[in-house]
């Protein structure tokens, strides 16, 4: 089993910045690679970025709407901690943001991918 915790969430202005944090504990040496989904109201859940769990590579969503530019996905491998810093926010950015393990899935970029999710931080941008 692995277990994540998601912090760093809350409320912030248009045009400001937070930084979200991925603690994973339990089995975390069954990791292959950590993602970000979000999920605003009434939505699909959706890939914001992804990386290895070495760290050395990492994805992230390129869709018109996407966050891409935006953030930055990163990790503490003595921490065990992966973190998705986020720049320029916007209200359309406003979601749960979840983080999730992949436990050696080939793909990155669906829900599907991965096998433990986060409980989820939301994140409010207001305008």
């Amino acid at each position: 089993q692995v277990q994540l915790a998601e912090s760093g969430g809350g409320l912030v202005q248009a045009g400001g910045s937070l930084r979200l944090s991925c603690a994973a504990s339990g089995r975390t040496f069954s990791i292959y690679a950590m993602g970000w989904f979000r999920q605003a109201a009434g939505k699909e859940r959706e890939f914001v970025a992804a990386i290895s769990w070495s760290g050395g590579s990492t994805a992230y969503a390129d869709s018109v709407n996407s966050v891409k530019g935006r953030v930055t996905i990163s990790k503490d491998n003595a921490k065990n901690t992966v973190y998705l810093q986020m720049n320029s926010l916007k209200p359309e950015d406003t979601a749960v943001y979840y983080c999730a393990a992949n436990i050696g899935r080939q793909g990155w970029t669906m829900g599907f991918h991965y096998d433990y999710w986060g409980q989820g931080t939301q994140i409010t941008v207001s305008s």
